[in-house]
């Protein structure tokens, strides 16, 4: 069974600290549920985000002096691309070690081709960096000119656009990997956005969804089965609110109805539902979402919310 896993970048962050042992720490311990999968013999390709890391970069690269040029936010997930999946290849090599699986874990840097035509898709949307107090986010707005929006988990973040994915160019390359035997880390950020400009394909100032790029690469690679794991155990409707309702199992009927009565945020699980009702609708197949640390129940459907047709 071909599996395409997506990894959120709060999930594969354990707390808001950003040191290189708290990093290497919540990745070892994502990687460890992922070698669980494939020592059952399944193939997996990897996908991530990189919001929290790309945060980090554009705070770096704002502390530099003001004659000194910015690197844009492509570049910066570029960077992210390989600072994460670096991490995450070498952790699973590890854990499939232990496991006596011996298998080479591949990052490829991945570019997104998206939408230029949709103007919605370059509205700021897109959560990026950490979470910021109330105060922080004014004096960032005023001073950097970003654009926050409320987090439904707490505080603040930036927002930034997020066009719609249209194509994987590097899904030739992964699809080779997998026949050889390895396991790709690939649409690392939702991957590096390009759009048509003048007849060729130019980097972009935005942030492909994660999600979305993901769902897009199983159905090109013609997945079976797309799990996206993340730090909440599932879809849940009223989130956090009275009449909280957890879901083991929905229709893409239901969770589209749900979806466009606004339930599930665009900042947080409406681009996890709506990529798995995409890859269930252009493949027939399921999906899967929940808890990074139950990473191998979620793949059995034994835990978090399977979504089918």
């Amino acid at each position: 069974m071909l599996i395409v896993i997506a990894l959120g970048g709060n999930a594969i962050q354990s707390s808001d600290r950003r040191g290189v042992e708290d990093q290497w720490r919540a990745v070892s311990n994502a990687m460890a549920s992922v070698s669980e999968v494939i020592a059952e013999g399944h193939s997996v390709v990897l996908t991530h985000g990189n919001g929290p890391q790309v945060g980090f970069l554009l705070e770096a690269f704002d502390s530099l002096p003001m004659t000194e040029p910015r690197p844009t936010l492509d570049l910066a997930v570029a960077m992210t691309q390989g600072w994460i999946g670096f991490m995450m290849a070498h952790a699973l090599e590890r854990e499939l070690t232990k496991r006596g699986v011996r298998k080479r874990a591949v990052v490829v840097p991945t570019r997104v081709i998206v939408n230029s035509d949709d103007p919605q898709g370059w509205k700021p949307t897109k959560p990026i960096g950490r979470s910021y107090t109330r105060e922080e986010a004014e004096v960032l707005s005023k001073r950097m000119g970003w654009i926050f929006k409320e987090d439904p988990r707490g505080g603040y973040r930036r927002v930034v656009p997020s066009p719609m994915p249209v194509k994987i160019l590097e899904v030739d390359t992964i699809s080779a990997l997998l026949q050889g035997g390895f396991v790709p880390i690939a649409a690392g950020g939702g991957g590096i956005p390009l759009a048509r400009s003048n007849g060729e394909l130019r980097p972009v100032e935005a942030v492909v969804d994660k999600d979305l790029a993901s769902s897009l690469l199983a159905v090109e690679l013609r997945a079976d089965k797309f799990v996206v794991l993340t730090d909440v155990g599932g879809v849940a409707i009223n989130y956090k609110r009275l009449g909280e309702t957890w879901l083991r199992r929905a229709s893409t009927k239901e969770l589209r109805k749900l979806y466009e009565e606004g339930q599930f945020p665009p900042g947080s699980m409406g681009p996890k539902v709506l990529s798995c009702i995409k890859f269930v609708e252009a493949t027939g197949k399921e999906c899967a979402i929940g808890h990074l640390e139950d990473a191998y129940r979620v793949i059995k459907g034994e835990a978090g919310t399977t979504i089918g047709e």
